[in-house]
């Protein structure tokens, strides 16, 4: 995780309490109608007026755009199994903006009989920001995120290119083919898969538990640590 997103974890706290009790837990059929409930939205003008920026009454949050699936890194890809997907679906994302022009993005994850569930709300705009970014690069492609090293990229079929700075630097600026990508992380994480001794830590960049995952209020169950807020 970046210092910048060290910073917006922290910030976070608050947001993750509020969405802890029961008054504001919000479910739906559809992840769009979980962001866009009135107690969501409640939620997020506390989340925008936490640092005193803007008060509550006057952040009259709104959501742009739809929710879109947030991929990570697959284990399984990690690991060569063949047919893997190079990532899985972790939970879905909105854009959330408040009266001043700060962004952030809320969380939502399925829970069962409850449906889609608001879990998370985090500063900035990652997840729909790389999302466009994803499309416009490669139309068809799959975005997705290597929490280990916090690094965003868009993969059609044998071709990774990167769509941060992180990836960039991992990959170089014209990406690799995803037999490549995949000897990279399988060099770098391949010890650090669930069951292993390191994952089984859960220490945090492995793919390990509760430790070394994130956000820990309300994590989407199943994935790799390292997470960004």
């Amino acid at each position: 995780m970046t210092p910048r997103r060290l910073v917006a974890a922290a910030a976070l706290a608050p947001a993750l309490l509020l969405l802890a009790t029961p008054t504001t837990a919000t479910a739906a059929d559809t992840p769009g109608a979980a962001v866009t409930a009135p107690a969501t939205l409640d939620t997020l003008a506390r989340f925008f007026a936490r640092d005193g920026a803007v008060t509550r009454a006057a952040a009259h949050p709104r959501i742009e755009g739809s929710t879109v699936p947030v991929r990570v890194l697959s284990p399984d890809f990690v690991a060569g199994r063949a047919g893997a997907p190079v990532a899985r679906v972790e939970f879905h994302a909105a854009e959330a903006v408040s009266s001043d022009g700060r962004k952030a993005s809320v969380w939502t994850v399925r829970q069962g009989a409850k449906g889609w569930q608001v879990v998370n709300i985090a500063t900035g705009d990652d997840e729909t920001r790389y999302a466009r970014e994803g499309a416009r690069r490669l139309p068809g492609g799959t975005v997705f995120r290597e929490p280990q090293i916090d690094a965003w990229y868009v993969h059609e079929g044998g071709k990774v290119l990167p769509l941060d700075q992180d990836a960039t630097r991992a990959v170089g600026a014209n990406g690799i083919t995803l037999a490549a990508y995949q000897k990279r992380v399988a060099a770098a994480y391949g010890d650090k898969l669930p069951h292993s001794a390191y994952g089984k830590k859960g220490a945090a960049g492995g793919y390990g538990g509760p430790a070394g995952r994130a956000p820990p209020a309300a994590a989407p169950a199943g994935g790799p640590a390292g997470g960004r807020r």
